[in-house]
């Protein structure tokens, strides 16, 4: 979509965008209209998850949207207390995903909870199979995708906060002739950037977070 805006800024149209994806790796925006509900339906989700997982000894592999970007995947892994994450970022091996939920089982966890970005190289069917292939891992697998209810669930506060204040500060640079940019949330802040300098480009995933996310789930 910014590539497309940028084609259009360079053929002469006043072209200004919005930064809104679930996905939330659009440089300029952070962070973009749509992550937020986004997320609190796969908290949701994990919360459902882990009542039902609590009665049984059953692992949960959740399938998150995201594309090639696991940003949806490790936030609501993190905030939802997931054991583990699976992301397009980090090559995965199953063995070693399933002996983190056994672990978690041995150290009294009543739940385990992967959360799975859709662009992993594995995704959480495949995962699945391989550890139905191997019963040696010790505990029952089920799939859950969430697919395009993330997309169309009513928008929480602060996604129409969000929306409505990029909305006018896109207006705003229109009616004073600015144009070719990126109208974005930075810093606590409407901000732009070019067209030119975010379009094709995409943010690196927060390594740090990754990092806490791993530590929490121990």
């Amino acid at each position: 979509t910014q590539q497309g805006a940028a084609a259009l800024d360079r053929a002469g149209f006043p072209v200004v965008g919005v930064a809104s994806t679930i996905d939330n790796d659009l440089v300029g925006s952070d962070p973009t209209i749509g992550v937020d509900t986004a997320l609190n339906v796969a908290l949701e989700a994990i919360d459902r998850l882990k009542a039902t997982g609590s009665s049984l000894r059953r692992a949960f592999l959740l399938e998150v949207m995201g594309r090639q970007c696991g940003y949806l995947a490790l936030m609501a892994a993190l905030a939802g207390g997931a054991e583990a994450v699976v992301l397009p970022e980090v090559e995965t091996e199953p063995a070693r995903l399933a002996a983190e939920i056994r672990d978690a089982y041995a150290r009294g966890k009543p739940h385990g909870i992967v959360v799975v970005a859709e662009g992993a190289s594995r995704n959480a069917e495949a995962l699945a199979r391989c550890f139905r292939e191997h019963q040696e891992v010790g505990f029952d697998v089920r799939v859950t995708i969430l697919g395009h209810v993330q997309r169309g669930a009513r928008p929480t506060y602060f996604d129409r906060m969000l929306g409505t204040r990029l909305g006018a500060g896109a207006v705003e640079r229109l009616a004073r002739g600015e144009r070719g940019v990126l109208v974005g949330w930075s810093r606590g802040e409407v901000a732009s950037m070019p067209l030119s300098e975010t379009a094709g480009r995409t943010k690196p995933l927060d390594t740090g977070l990754l990092q806490l996310a791993g530590v929490l789930a121990r």
